[in-house]
């Protein structure tokens, strides 16, 4: 085993759930996010002499997985605008998932990535090929919106 090989399979053996969780809002489904992140994993297993080392090998990895992602969604557009992420299972917090889905969809893709597939900033700028500033932007945006489509509820928790 190379050591490209092995550094996959640790990346595979120590963020499988990160990928499961973050393509599946992507794709609306754990089952298909299952398999894109096993054939993600399989390309780059394939494809691993053409990693240039520019960035990180996860980074790397996710830039695949979220290339799968979206085609898998069938859309005609590429990237960022093809993306239409959603919470996979809405009926747990519906209040939530409405107003999630009322953030512009660039914007909702990197809030999930980052409060539900767990990712870091500079994670996510690497995966979506957006500056760190925009990510940090988005996110902050992001959750200045939904505090106030939420306002209702978070006077609930405050009184």
């Amino acid at each position: 085993m190379d050591p490209g090989e092995k550094a996959l399979e640790q990346l595979y053996r120590e963020r499988y759930a990160r990928f499961r969780d973050g393509l599946a809002t992507v794709t609306g489904s754990y089952d298909t996010a299952h398999d894109i992140v096993q054939d993600a994993f399989a390309h780059a297993l394939v494809k691993r002499k053409g990693f240039r080392g520019e960035g990180s090998l996860e980074g790397w990895v996710w830039r695949i997985a979220f290339r799968l992602a979206v085609k898998e969604r069938g859309r005609g557009a590429r990237g960022l605008d093809a993306a239409e992420p959603t919470v996979v299972d809405p009926q747990r917090d519906p209040e939530l998932a409405a107003a999630l889905q009322q953030l512009p969809a660039r914007k909702r893709l990197i809030v999930f990535l980052h409060y539900f597939a767990d990712l870091s900033y500079g994670e996510i700028a690497e995966m979506t090929g957006v500056s760190l500033g925009t990510v940090k932007s988005r996110i902050h945006r992001g959750r200045l919106a939904l505090r106030a489509l939420l306002a209702d509820r978070m006077e609930l928790f405050r009184g």
